[in-house]
């Protein structure tokens, strides 16, 4: 599903973001990345998701040669890619349905398909009876379950969920730990990108380390090291 090999990435002259890393990610796992502020998290994704281009190296995703991608191919990539991020990043002025809708009303899909897909998306995420609420009226755990069901509505073969929880308390946080869990059950591979020790812990999965740039660690059934 994704295949690194040897990427570099530099700001400037002087800060070295990502350097010489390397791993592969199999169709249906679940992956922890973790990582101190800084260590290069953040810019992984970026380069995952065509937000940002590599330096050096290779990136594959999905058959995909991100290293490579042009920009008129990125939209078609991030129809195949479902990402979350903290801040939720809903439509405040949309109701729940109209914010997962909004995903697909913007490639063009049909009303009728939309109206399906949005639905089975708002059930498998747990708020079918609360499609016609705007963000405001829900909780953060809530908010983080739309923008969770937003980027199911392609089908994605892979989730990126980059620091899902960083605004939840703990209650929330472990539901949709849960809840990504059931989705990577139905086939999804999920990379969670996390600074909670807790979650990733839990998990007892896949955890790869960063610190400065460097991957450290790759541990099969690991633990959070730093």
């Amino acid at each position: 599903m994704i295949k690194v090999t040897n990427l570099s990435k530099k700001y400037g002259k002087k800060i070295q973001a990502l350097n010489d890393i390397s791993f592969h990610i199999q169709p249906g796992e679940f992956v922890s990345i973790v990582g101190q502020s800084g260590s290069g998290k953040s810019t992984l994704i970026k380069i995952i998701i065509a937000e940002l281009k590599a330096d050096q190296g290779e990136l594959l995703v999905g058959g995909w040669d991100i290293s490579d991608i042009k920009e008129r191919e990125v939209p078609t990539l991030r129809r195949q890619l479902g990402v979350i991020f903290q801040d939720y990043k809903l439509l405040a002025k949309k109701t729940v349905f109209e914010n997962v809708a909004f995903a697909m009303e913007a490639c063009g899909f049909a009303k009728k398909d939309i109206k399906k897909t949005v639905r089975q998306m708002l059930a498998l995420v747990g708020l079918k009876d609360k499609e016609d609420r705007y963000p405001n009226q829900l909780s953060g755990g809530e908010q983080q379950r739309v923008a969770i069901a937003r980027a199911l509505v392609h089908k994605p073969k892979l989730l990126v969920a980059d620091e899902p929880t960083g605004n939840l308390d703990s209650i929330n946080t472990r539901e949709i730990i849960d809840l990504l869990k059931k989705i990577n059950n139905l086939g999804t591979t999920i990379v969670l990108v996390t600074h909670n020790k807790d979650v990733v812990n839990s998990l007892k999965g896949r955890v790869i380390t960063l610190d400065n740039g460097v991957l450290i660690s790759d541990q099969a059934q690991g633990r959070y090291l730093l």
